[in-house]
């Protein structure tokens, strides 16, 4: 890798260790990683094993890594046993026109009128929760969310209750994120995938329990006769791509994954997160449940309103800055590119970390700090576009984007009205990296009912 004339050469990561490069340290703490690379420069070299790796900080960079994919950049790259197992050829690990194939079937399962048509199925499964909480009781919020979250991916995507599978699939879920997550911070990930290691058994049953359920709905949907629910199943089921060709159930299985699981740990993760964060910040919670509360008043929230509770999806949109779900990408150079200036040969790994760049003070006046008022108004006008970037860019960018925030948003707008949530100031809640960012521990918290605005 060569700079251009008269810009100073790539910083390079002191640390690296012959054969393993900065593995162990990666391995040990990736956030604190990512973070000590972006502190070190814009542009950063580093190895991963043998791997010939750039990370990208700055966010006219970034901008440049995603709108030049399945061009300059490919998303070609070697995600792992662990992650391959999982995904298969879902679009999230797939490129090039098998991904486009993919991802113009299912697109109209996206469609913002598709969407709101999911809302009430969102506020009516967070009523059915709240039916069971009482004041003054102390719930973990980790395993509620997720269950709620899980409720509704089953039902916007199956038009199913999978209540009587909840715990399979969730302890199930629980197994593959952590799997995943050891073997991509391990040197697991240079073990070829013939080596069956106790954690890929233990993956591999995991997977093979959710796709028990999955397999098993696709088949009941595919035999049933007469109407079928008007799911997300439903529309990728009867897509044709553009030789008139169905996907196969395979396919289904791989897209259904992603979509089930993308939909519920995601999202379950981010409202915990949101939670301890309204906690900790009263000011911020007051001024949420005011805005709920004057936009919705007594009634249920309704799809009309996600547009009007601008302070709520802020807050929300701040939780994804401070704790995003994704909180690294990776993809590779396809060819000899110029970023930032700098000359990167092909078949370089090019990372860019969420968690990094969200919390550069560059961009974000006191980083650490939870403000969603960044993203009201004129704050917007002066954060660079790919400062923030939860849900990627560019031709790859999550397609649930939409759904993960009015889901987001409709949820708290629901809890808001029964309850206020209060959490104890001395737990610490550590996040942890696996397949998506999540708490490390169980998130105890205690019932009240919301004092008048």
């Amino acid at each position: 890798m060569t700079s251009a004339p008269g810009k100073p050469p790539i910083p390079v990561m002191p640390g690296g260790l012959p054969g393993i490069g900065h593995l162990p340290r990666f391995a040990r703490d990736p956030l604190s990683f990512f973070t000590a690379l972006r502190e070190r420069g814009d542009i950063v070299r580093w190895r991963l094993g043998n791997m010939d790796s750039v990370f990208v900080a700055h966010p006219d960079d970034i901008q440049s890594v995603f709108l030049n994919v399945e061009k300059t950049f490919s998303m070609d790259v070697d995600s792992g046993y662990a992650f391959t197992l999982f995904a298969g050829q879902g679009i999230i690990n797939t490129h090039g026109e098998f991904w486009r194939r993919q991802r113009k079937m299912m697109q109209p399962g996206m469609h913002p009128r598709r969407i709101a048509g999911y809302a009430d199925t969102m506020v009516t499964l967070t009523e059915q929760m709240l039916q069971g909480w009482r004041p003054g009781e102390t719930r973990d919020i980790r395993v509620e969310m997720l269950a709620l979250t899980q409720r509704i991916a089953a039902k916007t995507l199956f038009g199913a209750d999978v209540s009587g599978d909840a715990a399979t699939v969730g302890d199930a879920l629980d197994v593959a994120s952590r799997e995943i997550g050891a073997e991509f911070r391990g040197v697991t990930m240079f073990i070829p995938p013939s080596v069956p290691t106790p954690g890929r058994r233990r993956l591999k049953a995991a997977i093979g329990q959710v796709e028990q359920v999955l397999y098993r709905i696709i088949a009941e949907r595919k035999a049933a006769t007469g109407d079928r629910p008007d799911d997300m199943l439903s529309m990728l089921i009867d897509a044709r791509d553009d030789d008139g060709q169905p996907m196969s159930d395979k396919q289904l299985r791989d897209e259904t994954m992603t979509l089930y699981i993308a939909g519920h740990e995601t999202t379950g993760n981010t409202l915990v997160w949101a939670y301890q964060l309204l906690a900790r910040n009263p000011h911020v919670y007051e001024r949420m449940i005011q805005e709920i509360t004057e936009v919705v008043g007594n009634r249920p929230p309704e799809m009309s309103d996600y547009v009007a509770l601008r302070y709520t999806e802020a807050v929300v949109k701040e939780t994804l800055r401070l704790y995003p779900p994704a909180w690294l990408f990776q993809v590779k150079a396809a060819a000899d590119v110029t970023l930032g200036g700098h000359a990167i040969a092909r078949d370089t790994n090019v990372w860019m970390s969420q968690w990094a760049t969200h919390r550069d003070p560059r961009w974000f006046d006191t980083p650490d700090a939870f403000r969603p008022e960044r993203f009201l108004g004129d704050n917007l006008a002066t954060m660079p576009t790919y400062a923030w970037f939860p849900f990627g860019g560019g031709p790859h960018v999550c397609l649930g984007n939409r759904f993960a925030l009015v889901e987001a948003v409709l949820i708290l707008a629901t809890i808001a009205q029964r309850y206020r949530l209060d959490l104890d100031p001395d737990l610490v809640i550590t996040p942890q990296p696996l397949l998506t960012l999540q708490p490390g521990r169980d998130v105890p918290m205690r019932l009240h009912r919301p004092t008048a605005a």
